[in-house]
């Protein structure tokens, strides 16, 4: 069923100056959703609907948890409530499938993970698998669909005095865990966060081919490459306190040059800025970064798009950007609040091309956004639009009913 949105929206009337009896041509060079008070700079429409996860926090206490859909443009197509669907507390990452679908992962309430299929059509929960475990940041399906892995951290025992943080693999059809292993099998205790709570604090794991999963233990300031057959640690890009290279990143992703160069983009997260690191020998060397504490405030998701732009979830400043390769910003979207993740849907959120391929490699400073992070009054007011929509707006029908205006918006 087809939820109706609560509000529709505002009727936006543009001025129209006048000089001396002649009317001036209204202007077109920001093509956006000017009555939202979300959208900040669109130099261009973004390329597909942009699904945007908040957590839901702000200084005030928490807020509820969502899913926002965005359109080229701006404007918001549908908003799915994960607090009042599925109890959620915190949303966390999203990742686009090929069927148009989203696989989402939130922290519920009883201590426990959902992760699950939404249709952003039908707005309806496709399936869904609950796990026992706690405030999990990211599941990715692997092996075709067939299974999820999984990143599961918080998984101490203080009484006892152990830590299974681990990676799992679940196997969807035998409703079992298949595959595991344990940070503690190749760290000892003093690395890293509180062993007794939140050792490893690992958020993200993702499948990279030739059965190898690149994982991302945020406590350890270092991301790494595990293979699944042997369980060895094959690479690491950092380690625990060097934070001129990484610290406490956030979803790392694997790319590869044309020259078949290894890359890894990753949020560095606390060093309030993006990098790229290309494997250079027995080592790594970083080719490119993107903002600094000036224009970013806790970043937590970079995807490299297609196009060669980076889509950037830039946590603390309630905001996502599109940044072209030097920085400039193309695409801003603002969401209250704490947004942990995002992505395009029907164009992934691995891949791309690297800082090399694109001969911009370097530090880029992030310019041309709107700046309405520093608005306290405009950020409550798009909390609010987000807040009353539930489910498609009528951008999100026309959208999916493949009318004229669906590009536009």
């Amino acid at each position: 069923m087809v939820s109706t949105p609560r509000n529709r929206g505002m009727a936006v009337v543009v001025a129209v100056v006048c000089c001396l009896g002649v009317v001036a041509p209204v202007s077109v060079a920001q093509p956006r959703d000017v009555g939202n008070p979300c959208v900040g700079t669109v130099e261009r429409p973004a390329n597909g609907t942009t699904v945007v996860s908040v957590q839901g926090y702000n200084q005030s206490g928490k807020q509820p948890a969502m899913l926002v859909g965005v359109g080229p443009r701006g404007a918001i197509r549908w908003v799915h409530h994960s607090a009042a669907e599925h109890d959620a507390v915190w949303s966390y990452d999203v990742d686009p499938m090929a069927n148009g679908n989203v696989f989402v992962t939130a922290a519920v309430r009883g201590g426990k993970t959902l992760v699950y299929e939404f249709d952003p059509t039908t707005q309806e929960t496709v399936w869904s698998v609950e796990f026992d475990i706690r405030d999990t940041h990211d599941a990715d399906l692997i092996d075709g669909g067939s299974a999820i892995v999984v990143a599961n951290m918080r998984n101490a025992d203080p009484a006892n005095g152990t830590n299974d943080d681990r990676i799992f693999v679940y196997n969807r059809t035998r409703g079992e865990i298949t595959w595991e292993w344990r940070f503690a099998d190749h760290y000892p205790p003093a690395v890293g966060g509180n062993f007794s709570k939140d050792w490893t604090h690992v958020n993200d794991v993702d499948a990279i081919g030739n059965g190898t999963f690149l994982v991302s233990p945020r406590n350890f300031d270092q991301v790494i490459a595990v293979d699944r057959a042997t369980g060895e640690i094959t690479t690491k890009l950092g380690e625990d306190g060097n934070h001129d290279v990484l610290r406490k990143q956030h979803n790392p992703d694997y790319l590869e040059s044309e020259n078949g160069t290894a890359t890894i983009l990753v949020a560095d997260s606390e060093n309030d800025r993006v990098v790229e690191y290309a494997r250079r020998g027995d080592g790594w060397t970083r080719t490119w970064t993107v903002g600094s504490p000036e224009t970013l405030h806790w970043p937590r998701d970079a995807d490299r798009l297609d196009d060669g732009n980076t889509l950037v979830s830039d946590t603390k400043n309630q905001r996502v950007v599109e940044v072209t390769p030097t920085g400039e910003v193309v695409w801003e979207f603002y969401a209250p609040w704490l947004v942990y993740d995002a992505a395009r849907l029907r164009t992934g959120e691995h891949g791309g091309p690297t800082a090399a391929d694109l001969n911009a490699t370097g530090t880029h400073e992030i310019t041309g956004s709107a700046g309405f992070h520093g608005d306290t009054d405009r950020l409550a007011a798009c909390h609010a639009r987000l807040m009353a929509v539930d489910g498609l707006t009528e951008a999100g029908r026309d959208a999916l009913g493949g009318n004229a205006s669906a590009g536009r918006t």
